[in-house]
């Protein structure tokens, strides 16, 4: 059951990353800009959560399910406290500069660190299964209809 704080409501613009979402662990991701982060409450926890996302400059309706980062990444040692993205599909090219609404619907975990990038990507790779059973439930699914997403 999505329960209170949720839902989390942000927009920003995909932005370059580190790259290491695609080369080391395996999961591209599509790193929002800072204004995503500030669009949140300042009273998020550091984690991984699970939610949809839809692409606004390319008159396309469609949601994608996601997986999104929400912190400094203690493995890699940032400072700066992030929103990165995996949408759960296939795209044949990359999408910098486009704009993406985004809800968050529910929390997988806390941000943690790991003792290497296998293990961070073993847990990343469970992240995702775990967001698919989510977001197959009856309802997360209520979010694809949500007014957010209809503007």
């Amino acid at each position: 059951m999505i329960k209170f704080p949720f839902p989390y409501l942000t927009t920003g613009t995909i932005v370059h990353g580190f790259g290491r979402g695609s080369k080391e662990l395996n999961c591209p991701t599509a790193n929002l800009d800072a204004s995503s982060i500030e669009n949140l409450p300042v009273e998020i926890d550091e984690g991984v959560y699970f939610g949809w996302a839809q692409f606004l400059t390319n008159n396309n309706n469609e949601l994608y399910k996601l997986v999104a980062s929400v912190g400094t990444n203690p493995f890699y040692k940032c400072k700066v406290k992030t929103l990165e993205a995996h949408l759960m599909h296939n795209f044949e090219t990359d999408f910098y500069g486009e704009k993406l609404k985004i809800v968050l619907l529910g929390e997988i975990r806390k941000m943690t660190s790991f003792k290497d990038a296998n293990e961070l990507a073993m847990a990343i790779q469970n992240d995702i299964v775990k967001a698919h059973h989510e977001l197959d439930s009856d309802q997360s699914r209520e979010y694809l209809n949500h007014p957010y997403f209809k503007n």
